[in-house]
């Protein structure tokens, strides 16, 4: 399939400066971006929630009904991320905003909030390519396995990738993108250090807007590579032949997609619908994902994000894209096998 508007998606991120109001690829404003979720700040009278025992004051939210600890809870957690607690208490305050984002509690923009608290926090669920648990084992239409990243690769691995000198080992570059990234375009931490890009760049959402080499490169590293188009559809429709990682139909409320009016990524995870008995998550919404087909000088892509309606999302749907593009609903997932 044709992607259009991608001249504009090209642009992306370096035009747009990651902004807030990014463009669809369509040519339309997405919807909810001016209602865009509260900042990370934390005024003066929050933190004066932790001038007691925080610890009593933890044990007195986490004794109040569910729906009625989910406010009073991630304005605690912002607190003392702010406040710059430990002793086992953010770990805590992490696995208290867990319990609540599993449970599917709160409204699109209440559990945007708890996925960026818990950001601040620090998510436990966070895990590198190195370590056994980063991965799900998933079916073929073969009937093989094959290791999939349960989640989207995000901010926090692939920053840490670039801070590591990753980025610079030549090694982990096929020519193209050697070719590419000696054409001086800008790389993704030149970008992602502009401050238009914060809401973009929270370690635990997905890494927003590599380019098609810069996915390449960090799955080399890695010793994996990119999905192929089939595996990805054999991922998500799975022996049932899921239309949707849950099933179907769409429904409300399963995928960060346009209709959910968030405007940007959230937490990866954050939906717990959208992933597979095997638990391979965010697969219909979030982000679009980069994959490791060509079709003459393109690549191709699942466009399923934030910024695209709920068709964009079936596990047929594709696009595609040059492989410099960079668009602020775009990421990328590892597969090994």
């Amino acid at each position: 399939m044709r992607g259009p508007g991608w001249g504009r998606r090209v642009r992306g991120l370096a035009e747009a400066k990651m902004s807030r109001m990014s463009s669809h690829p369509d040519g339309d404003d997405v919807p909810g971006s001016e209602n865009q979720a509260p900042t990370n700040g934390v005024s003066g009278p929050s933190l004066q929630l932790l001038h007691g025992d925080p610890e009593a004051q933890l044990r007195e939210l986490l004794g109040q009904p569910l729906g009625r600890r989910m406010e009073p809870l991630i304005t605690f957690a912002e607190a003392v991320a702010v406040a710059g607690l430990d002793g086992g208490l953010r770990g805590r305050v992490a696995q208290a905003l867990l319990e609540l984002i599993e449970g599917f509690a709160g409204n699109a923009r209440q559990r945007m909030a708890m996925g960026r608290a818990l950001s601040h926090v620090g998510d436990p669920r966070l895990r590198r390519p190195q370590q056994a648990d980063y991965w799900a084992e998933a079916p073929c239409e073969d009937g093989s396995l094959l290791s999939v990243g349960r989640f989207l690769v995000t901010n926090a691995e692939f920053r840490a990738w670039v801070e590591e000198g990753g980025y610079d080992d030549p090694a982990a570059w096929s020519e193209e993108g050697l070719a590419w990234k000696a054409s001086g375009a800008p790389p993704w931490a030149k970008l992602a250090a502009d401050p238009a890009a914060k809401h973009l760049i929270e370690e635990n959402q997905p890494v927003a807007g590599p380019t098609w080499y810069e996915a390449e490169a960090y799955a080399r590293a890695h010793g994996a590579r990119l999905m192929t188009v089939d595996e990805r559809r054999a991922v998500v429709r799975g022996p049932e032949k899921r239309p949707y990682p849950w099933g179907a139909p769409f429904g409300d409320g399963n995928a960060n997609t346009r209709e959910e009016a968030l405007g940007q990524p959230c937490a990866v995870g954050l939906y717990p619908a959208d992933k597979t008995p095997e638990g391979v998550y965010d697969l219909a919404g979030n982000m679009g994902e980069w994959l490791g087909d060509s079709a003459g000088d393109k690549k191709m892509l699942h466009p399923g994000s934030w910024a695209r309606p709920s068709m964009a999302s079936w596990a047929k749907a594709l696009e595609l894209a040059p492989p410099e593009a960079r668009s602020a609903d775009m990421s990328f997932r590892l597969v090994r096998g």
